[in-house]
């Protein structure tokens, strides 16, 4: 994958861990959607989405069907998501958002080159993304990748055909899954030392 730093973030500086999240990490994915502004949520979903909405979306999210995946920085905030949802036996649609503070890092790109690899470890064909034409880096992402573009109406549609997956492609995605999981109990673990020791010289100073 591109190894664009993450400052602080994990404890090997030149890889970016892409972690593969669950019901648990419901919390942390409605924080990141509910932080993002008017416009930045209408780019994501492609039209106006109220905290309700956003909500319900976290809400129902099966992640038995579908990849959701994020990219963390040390203190756990959640700067970039992206959810794979299966809508048929061959096809799944792709969305994604980072954090104003993340952009500019190719977070985007990274997060849709792992959902393409995931997409081929369960055997979809087609990757489905619906975006708006304004968009731009998300039509930068899907042009670069070679999809086909349909525009209507201020909208467009990109699909991309994904290859079959190997053998060594299945083993990179488990040991990157693996490696990213990893990653992520570090932090965790981390930050709970950091406020016990907190806590601790709390105390220490009363």
């Amino acid at each position: 994958m591109n190894p664009i730093p993450l400052p602080d973030t994990a404890p090997i500086q030149d890889w970016i861990p892409v972690r593969s999240l669950s019901a648990a990490d419901r919390p942390a994915l409605c924080a990141h959607l509910l932080s993002l502004n008017e416009q930045d949520r209408y780019l994501r979903f492609g039209h106006a989405v109220t905290d309700e909405q956003v909500e319900h979306y976290v809400a129902h999210i099966d992640f038995r069907e579908g990849e959701v995946m994020g990219i963390f920085n040390r203190k756990l905030d959640l700067l970039g998501l992206s959810h794979l949802a299966i809508t048929g036996a061959e096809e799944a649609e792709f969305g994604v958002s980072v954090l104003p503070k993340a952009r500019g890092r190719g977070f985007g790109q990274l997060l849709f080159e792992h959902a393409c690899l995931h997409a081929r470890t369960r055997g979809l064909k087609v990757m489905v993304i619906h975006t708006l034409a304004e968009n731009g880096a998300m039509m930068a992402i899907v042009r670069k990748a070679g999809a086909q573009i349909i525009r209507e109406a201020g909208e467009a549609t990109a699909r991309l055909s994904l290859p079959p997956i190997d053998v060594a492609g299945r083993w990179m995605a488990l040991l990157d899954d693996q490696a990213a999981e990893i990653d992520y109990q570090w932090k965790a673990g981390r930050l709970k030392w950091q406020e016990l020791r907190e806590a601790l010289e709390g105390v220490a100073s009363e």
